[in-house]
This record gives C-alpha cells, structure tokens and sequence, in this order.
C-alpha cells in the first residue's frame, strides 16, 4: 500500500480505494478526486490497496487500516471518502478505528446531488434516492430489537424506534413517488403539445463534465450554470434553437453521467434521463481531451440503450477540441463532429449534421404569393429560412428553404 500526498493542496479529506481488478481503479480514483472536490471537500492524499477481495469488515486490511488511523491522526483529517458502496458495518469499523467520519461514494454522489438540484422535480428525486440509500442501512441491536422476530422478550405493546424510522421513511417515499407521478404527468402533457405542436427535440447527453452546458450555453445563450464541476447541471434546461434551414427545435441539457454509478441513482433520474431517450435527435458528447472519451461515449450509448432508446439518430460530438493539438487530426469516432464549445470551432458542423438527421425534409423552392397571402409569408419567415423576397404588381415573391408540411401548403404558388 503506498499513501500519494498532494503537497500542493494541504487539506483534510483523504481518499481510500481497494483496487481487487474489477475495474480501473487509478481512473476511478481521479473521477472521486473531482466529485470529492466538487462536493467542497478538501482532499489531502488517497490510498490505494492492491487486494484479492473487499474485507468484509473493514473494505481495507488491517495492515492499511492502521496506517490509515495514523495519517488521519498525523493530518488531523476529518473525512475519510471511499470509493465504493460501503456497508452499515464497515462504515461503523472503520470509524471506530479512525476516530475520523466515513462517506462511502454513493453518499458522496447524493451530497452532490442534493447541492446542486435546484427544481422541484430534481429535489425531489434527489430526496427519494436519498431514502432509498439510507432505508437497507437503518441497523438495530440484533433481533432482539424487533418485535417481528418472535419469543420470549420481543414482544412488546409498540413499534420499536428502528421500526419507526423505516415506516416514516416508507410513507415519506411514497408521497414523494405521488408527488413526482404529478410532475411527470405535467412533462408528458408538455412532450404531447410538443409533438403536436410538432416540435423537434434535440437532447445533449454524454458523461458529466465534458461541456454541455458549455455547449448549450453557446448555441442557444441558455444561461444554463456551466463550471468545471462534476453534476454542474442536474436538472434539465430546454431552449429553442433555430437552425440555419430556418427549423426550430428545442434543445435539451440533462444530468452528466458517471463511471460506477449506482443503480439506484440512475433510477432516480430516469425521468430526465428518458426525456433525453425520447429525443428526435441526441447529441452524445465527449471530452476528446479525455483519454477516455470512446469509452464515455459507449458508457452513455448504452444507458439510451437500456432506457430504450432505438430509432432516434446519435450523434458523437467530440468536444475540447481547443485542448488537442491540430483540430483536423483528431481521429472521428463513428459520425463524430469535431467542435469547441468554449470558442465554437466546428460548429457549424454540428448544425450540419443535426439538420441531416431532422425527422423532417427540408426542401428549397420560390413561390409568388398574391397580397392577400400574407400570412403565408410570415409562417416561411417563421418556420423556414427566407434567401431571398420581392415585391412585385403581381404579389410577393419570395425563395426559401422549408419543410415538406409548409413545401405542400404552398405548392399552388409555386413560381
């Protein structure tokens, strides 16, 4: 076991992972790195212990536990953040042991998660996963303390406190799960109006962190909170945007993904992950920066996947590549566009391509509309792009690009 000091930053969280080979623990240690700074902790050093399996008691072995109480006692840190689920048990060993409090990275996720929801559906969703985490970790004396269990000294005329908090927790879950059916049910009478209204969406997903909101921000000047922070955008922001055919679509920020994440979580934001699924068009962003960007772009492919997203066209968006030197270089990933959503290299790419995936056709024609027409005119200069426009002693003629639903409303003026 080896302890690496960050002597650039003196602070007081340290970091613990077991490394047992089941996946990439120096990569998932720097991801903890980030969510642990996020968070607002300040972390001092990690530890990383080679193992065949997690101790049942302790996650770490004897041997690193102590040098671990003697760290936190030589450092005066405070929290200890390990990067795995940790159970009711191993929480209570550890923290007996270190005199120091323990986090596991689920609580870390949901601290984060709870800073940073700022809806009403996001809190509340960030409210049941919360419960749903601490209900299996309610933990009594034994079964001594359940009335359930039957025999001599078990029964008794009430409800043990334990039992108490799991049923107020139970009830508390259930009004939340009522509360969220309501907004649901209002974002699907507000999906309904769009497709009826025959709204195009387009929905930016990908990996936390690798600029989405950037991108939103860019394209749309959404005002959507954009930092170099994991989770920075947990609750989804739609604004329109208006593509260069002249078609508007509404276009979609969601929650940033992360490695490990557990099923719970993802549970808890399916309702925003499914909106993104239930796209038009989807926008699977990547840091190309990252060494790990294919790897993200497949993590977020196969979430859509499991959410059941089939039919709807994915585009690979390979963002930062201001960070990478020579733009034209960077090798595509499938369809990818190469952009930067920081100085918006490529993205008139970018607009290329969501216009080559629209479920609709966008076709060129000129027409000459009679005076009374005029209302035609405004729905092409609302819905389609104007080249160009004449008036002349016979009506308004006029070139444009539009969609085939407006291409057949005006074919009895085709000039």
């Amino acid at each position: 076991m080896e302890i690496h000091d960050n002597e650039k930053i003196s602070q007081r969280a340290l970091l613990v992972a077991v490394d047992t080979g089941e996946y990439d623990a120096e990569a998932s240690m720097a991801e903890l790195y980030e969510l642990a700074e996020t968070a607002g902790a300040e972390v001092l050093s990690h530890v990383i212990q080679k193992r065949d399996a997690v101790k049942v008691s302790t996650c770490v072995g004897s041997g690193c536990l102590d040098e671990i109480e003697q760290y936190c006692r030589s450092n005066e840190i405070d929290l200890l953040i390990f990067d795995r689920e940790l159970t009711p048990i191993q929480i209570r060993n550890i923290e007996d042991k270190t005199d120091v409090r323990v986090i596991d990275r689920t609580m870390l996720i949901l601290d984060i998660f709870a800073q940073r929801a700022k809806s009403k559906e996001g809190k509340l969703q960030v409210e049941l996963a919360q419960l749903k985490y601490m209900l299996p970790r309610l933990t009594g004396k034994g079964t001594a303390m359940s009335r359930l269990g039957g025999g001599i000294g078990t029964r008794g005329p009430g409800e043990t406190k334990l039992e108490t908090d799991k049923r107020h927790i139970r009830a508390k879950m259930e009004k939340i799960k009522e509360r969220l059916k309501e907004t649901e049910n209002h974002r699907e009478q507000l999906k309904k109006r769009r497709r009826k209204d025959g709204v195009i969406t387009v929905a930016i997903v990908g990996y936390t962190n690798v600029g989405k909101s950037t991108l939103m921000n860019y394209l749309t000047d959404a005002g959507v909170l954009a930092q170099d922070k994991l989770f920075a955008t947990l609750d989804p922001t739609s604004r329109a945007l208006r593509l260069p055919s002249g078609v508007s679509v509404m276009l979609i920020d969601t929650v940033g993904l992360v490695r490990r994440l557990p099923h719970h979580l993802v549970e808890a934001f399916k309702s925003t992950l499914e909106e993104a699924a239930q796209a038009d068009i989807i926008l699977n962003v990547c840091d190309v920066s990252s060494s790990e960007a294919s790897m993200h772009l497949e993590i977020t492919r196969d979430l859509l996947e499991s959410l059941g997203c089939s039919g709807s066209p994915i585009i690979p968006v390979l963002n930062k590549c201001d960070l990478v030197t020579g733009i034209d270089d960077i090798p595509l990933i499938g369809r990818g566009v190469r952009i930067s959503a920081k100085n918006g290299a490529g993205i008139d790419e970018l607009l290329k391509a969501i216009e080559d995936n629209l479920p609709i056709r966008i076709k060129s024609g000129r027409w000459l509309l009679p005076f009374d027409k005029a209302g035609l005119a405004a729905e092409i200069r609302r819905g389609g792009s104007v080249l160009s426009e004449r008036y002349t002693e016979n009506g308004l003629e006029i070139e444009a690009q539009v969609d085939e639903l407006m291409y057949e409303k005006l074919k009895n003026y085709q000039s």
